[in-house]
């Protein structure tokens, strides 16, 4: 049904050595506008003002998370219960997983209300995307594609392959940033996670022989949150681009004038259902207004634009380390009212290691016994069943811009 290339097509990667494509239907999907918008939206945002060699994109990510769903089908007993389509299902979601992101990613979406998700269904869903026009040669697949993503329950087997706490997104990201960051952390014996995992009555779960190596995953991910995605630098950067997205919403709010060529971001602005104006933003379209606010006639979102062009980054206080509350009113009382919201904020992450969900949600990790039942994760390891108590963390800071 699925027509195959002539000749198999290789992407080099650092982490699986080659990444193959065989089937044209891919092929395409990864020469559209759309996914090749990634290649300009780096992973990991802010962690390069940390980890400095963090500078690979949502595209080399997307690759690996495709290469990886080719593994699951190479590895994982039981997966042929997967026929021809619902495989390539698999292998398109995993590739277009991300490509609803915006510039700087998460940073942009908590300013935005939006989801990368959600936008990532429109994009797939929109009949003016090139991504839209390849799959629509095939009745149903955008749909079909867009449901997984969108967790509608239609496809629950593939929703946890490509989205839940042990999915080929994970697994993919976690090597990558370790690889880029240099970080220890993240690295996984993700072929030996493949080889345990067995599909059961059309469910996904794991050997009771590879639970080691799902713990060491889980205590992998959790380390690399604190140490590398929560680091303080990065959320002082990302922070940083937060307020500046902000003072322009507010300003546009205010009716007044924004001394940038700005017309994309204004209309996402406006319409978050945009998608046209959506797939124009990323990364250098971001970088190239901001270099212009540095010279804006409105004072906050210039020193905003300055700080961060110049890494000048907002200092911190940890919560943790008891500050005396005497000098964080100091501190606020430095600013005044227009300007304290943009230059002092208080923010919190959270994390667990392992979280439980009920039994029927794809989320939940189930161990098959060597006795033909079948157990949640939680169940089988005291390890994870500790960690899903009492490794609940909590980031407390104060972050403030210094004169």
């Amino acid at each position: 049904m699925f027509e195959k290339l002539k000749r198999t097509k290789v992407f080099r990667d650092p982490l699986y050595g080659y990444i193959q494509v065989d089937y044209k239907i891919i092929s395409d999907l990864i020469d559209s506008r759309e996914v090749q918008r990634l290649r300009r939206i780096r992973q990991l945002s802010g962690v390069s003002m940390v980890f400095q060699t963090a500078e690979h994109t949502r595209f080399t990510h997307s690759l690996g998370a495709y290469q990886m769903a080719n593994l699951v089908l190479q590895n994982v007993d039981g997966i042929e219960v997967l026929d021809e389509y619902k495989s390539i299902i698999f292998l398109c979601a995993a590739l277009l997983h991300d490509v609803g992101h915006g510039p700087y990613s998460h940073a942009f979406e908590s300013v935005m209300n939006l989801s990368h998700e959600e936008m990532t269904v429109k994009i797939i869903l929109s009949p003016d995307t090139e991504i839209n026009k390849i799959l629509s040669q095939y009745e149903n697949l955008a749909t079909d594609i867009a449901s997984v993503i969108a967790h509608d329950n239609r496809f629950p087997l593939l929703e946890a392959l490509v989205s839940s706490q042990l999915d080929v997104d994970r697994m993919d990201y976690l090597s990558r940033d370790a690889y880029f960051t240099g970080a220890a952390y993240g690295h996984i014996d993700y072929y030996r996670i493949l080889r345990s995992m067995k599909i059961v009555n059309n469910k996904l779960c794991v050997r009771a022989s590879g639970v080691h190596s799902i713990e060491s995953y889980l205590m992998s991910r959790y380390h690399m949150y604190f140490q590398v995605y929560y680091h303080p630098i990065a959320r002082s950067y990302e922070s940083l681009l937060e307020n500046i997205y902000r003072r322009v919403n507010d300003l546009v709010a205010e009716g007044k004038k924004i001394d940038a060529p700005i017309e994309a971001f204004l209309k996402v602005i406006n319409n978050n259902c945009d998608v046209e104006s959506y797939i124009d933003l990323d990364d250098a379209y971001v970088n190239g207004f901001i270099k212009q606010f540095t010279k804006s006639s409105d004072d906050i979102l210039r020193k905003l634009s300055l700080c961060l062009i110049n890494r000048h980054l907002y200092r911190y206080i940890d919560l943790a380390d008891d500050p005396d509350p005497e000098e964080i009113e100091a501190i606020k009382s430095k600013y005044s009212e227009d300007v304290l919201k943009y230059y002092y904020l208080e923010s919190k992450v959270e994390g667990v290691a392992y979280s439980i969900y009920k039994k029927t949600n794809i989320n939940d990790i189930k161990v098959l016994l060597p006795n033909g039942k079948i157990k949640s994760l939680e169940q089988y390891s005291p390890i994870v069943k500790s960690l899903s108590i009492s490794s609940l963390k909590t980031v407390n800071r104060i972050y403030y811009l210094e004169d």
